[in-house]
């Protein structure tokens, strides 16, 4: 399919962010009136999926410290359960485990979900935490794990069947999704909006907006459009830290252990939640090795042919090459050892698994910002920008908030991530996680 000479609404990206934002703005416009998703176009320079999406190990969950990233996770799952089917989606539950030190935030994280009617259950104390995990799982024998957090939503999807699930509801809205589409530029208007998108197949002229959904691209994105490398970063104590840099990439460190997946499931025989450990017992290998004796945590799901998960992830070091989008993590040398020897400290029917160790299609790198959480904004009058690509996938629902602002409402579940929040010093809370995403 030709690309068209003009749309009025052009949408860069067919990642989840993109090709929620491209559906839910062709219902959007065909609720108001004001049009149909032959009104839409997604562009991508490769195709559905080819991204960070269609490689993500797929969790959804609700565990964030951070008041406005919970209430748009709690938003975002609502969209997941709308359609299971087409999203591919596995509501199994979410499991956070944490040493001591956790034990406030995973509370306060609670008390919050509770708040906003988010179903989820606290345990605290080594003891009772044990007793909870024993019941689901004889042989859970993880040690240091003084708070449990148990989301009864969430769980996890499979990343390319909820793409080609979106990419569907595009299509049969009218959306027209086109591939092999690289946008190179843009082409500024008299009043600094954009005027027109530039690709390596043509011109588009813009009629209203355009949305940049770009994942890991983003950094090019920002650079496309002049902005600077570095911003200047103004703390909650008022503190400014200057030229701290706008983008950071990040080696997601993700992994799998080929082991028959149906040997991972409860003690009734039904289907796992996602579980994620941290504490600070000392971890060995099975043959004794000690690995580390401070935090250390993984995550860790059942997925259809293995049990897939990960750590936290590694900076990286120097340029990064994004075309093609890694398709595996380049891991540390030390997180197979790492990954094994923590599924046998969480469960005895993990251990002697190392020899099963498979390096997953999984992970890749991530575009981090300087706060490590994404940015939902307007960056030109009408280029409205998607810019994150590590919480991305589970955040299905942005695109129907996104939606809402390009017809013109206000939607408050974005508002907190607004660039102008670096220069007023309105950052995220930091929790006691290892993750740089929590």
């Amino acid at each position: 399919m030709e690309i068209p000479s003009r749309s009025p609404y052009v949408v860069v990206g067919a990642g989840i962010h993109g090709l929620s934002t491209a559906y839910h703005l062709a219902q959007e416009l065909a609720a108001r009136g004001l049009g149909s998703g032959a009104d839409v176009v997604v562009l991508d320079k490769a195709g559905p999926g080819a991204g960070a999406s269609g490689i993500a190990c797929g969790v959804v969950r609700n565990n964030y410290f951070q008041p406005a990233m919970s209430e748009l996770m709690q938003a975002c799952v609502e969209v997941w359960e709308s359609d299971p089917v087409a999203y591919a989606y596995n509501p199994v539950g979410y499991i956070a485990l944490g040493a001591s030190v956790q034990e406030a935030d995973l509370t306060a994280t609670y008390e919050r979900q509770e708040r906003i009617g988010y179903d989820s259950e606290l345990i605290l104390g080594e003891a009772e935490v044990d007793a909870h995990m024993k019941a689901l799982f004889p042989d859970w024998r993880a040690q240091g794990v003084t708070a449990c957090l148990h989301e009864h939503q969430g769980g996890f999807a499979f990343n390319m069947d909820s793409v080609h699930g979106l990419y569907g509801k595009c299509r049969e809205a009218g959306v027209s999704v086109l591939s092999g589409v690289e946008v190179t530029g843009f082409v500024d208007g008299a009043d600094g909006s954009i005027a027109t998108v530039e690709t390596s197949e043509g011109r588009v002229e813009v009629g209203e907006q355009v949305v940049v959904a770009p994942g890991p691209w983003a950094r090019d994105f920002w650079a496309m459009l002049g902005l600077p490398d570095t911003i200047d970063v103004r703390t909650p104590s008022g503190e400014v830290v200057r030229d701290r840099p706008m983008w950071t990439y990040w080696n997601l460190q993700e992994g799998e252990v080929q082991v028959d997946p149906l040997t991972f499931a409860t003690a009734d025989g039904g289907a796992p939640p996602v579980i994620h450990l941290d504490t600070n017992a000392p971890l060995h290998t099975d043959d004794g090795e000690l690995l580390t004796d401070e935090l250390w945590g993984i995550y860790f799901k059942r997925d259809r042919h293995s049990v897939q998960g990960g750590a936290s992830p590694l900076v990286v070091d120097g340029d990064v090459e994004l075309d093609p989008y890694p398709q595996t993590t380049d891991v540390d040398p030390a997180f197979p050892d790492l990954f094994c020897a923590a599924l046998s400290h969480a469960m005895a029917r993990f251990e002697g698994c190392r020899p099963l160790y498979k390096q997953a299609r999984s992970g890749g790198v991530g575009a981090f910002t300087a706060d490590n959480f994404p940015v939902f904004d307007h960056l030109r009058p009408n280029l409205y920008a998607i810019l994150d690509s590590n919480h991305g996938y589970k955040m299905i629902g942005v695109g129907r908030e996104v939606a809402k602002v390009l017809v013109g409402e206000h939607a408050p579940l974005l508002y907190p991530f607004r660039l102008e929040r670096f220069e007023t010093g309105d950052l995220h809370p930091v929790s006691s996680s290892p993750y740089p995403w929590s």
